[in-house]
């Protein structure tokens, strides 16, 4: 995900965390971070899709898409893992294979226990 190289965080609004994704023709992305998790010695996060320009579903501004969005559009969601440059900002990053299959591995182990607790 060569995608990941490039990347800040906007703000912190409404709808949570934004990052904005620059790919390498320099084109902007812009995700929100759904969910942050623990796996291993390090922490992962879910960011998901909320250019609005990319929906079908007729919202004219960004959104995350969800059962209220009613949209049929694929959702672009990307698995990261946070680190902190040399200035303690806070970036995200392609996982290594082995590091996303140990984030895949605790995410789905956490979804298990939320889902056994409902």
């Amino acid at each position: 995900m060569d995608e990941l190289k490039n990347n800040s965080v906007v703000e912190d609004d409404s709808e949570g965390t934004v990052v904005v994704i620059t790919d390498e023709d320099g084109n902007e992305y812009n995700y929100v971070e759904e969910m942050v998790f623990p796996a291993g010695e390090d922490e992962y996060a879910i960011l998901v899709s909320i250019d609005g320009d990319e929906c079908g579903c007729g919202e004219d501004h960004e959104h995350v898409h969800d059962e209220e969005c009613e949209c049929d559009e694929e959702v672009d969601v990307i698995l990261a893992k946070i680190v902190k440059d040399e200035n303690g900002e806070v970036e995200y990053i392609e996982p290594t294979d082995e590091e996303f299959e140990i984030a895949q591995k605790a995410y789905e182990e956490m979804m298990d226990k939320l889902e056994a607790e409902e």
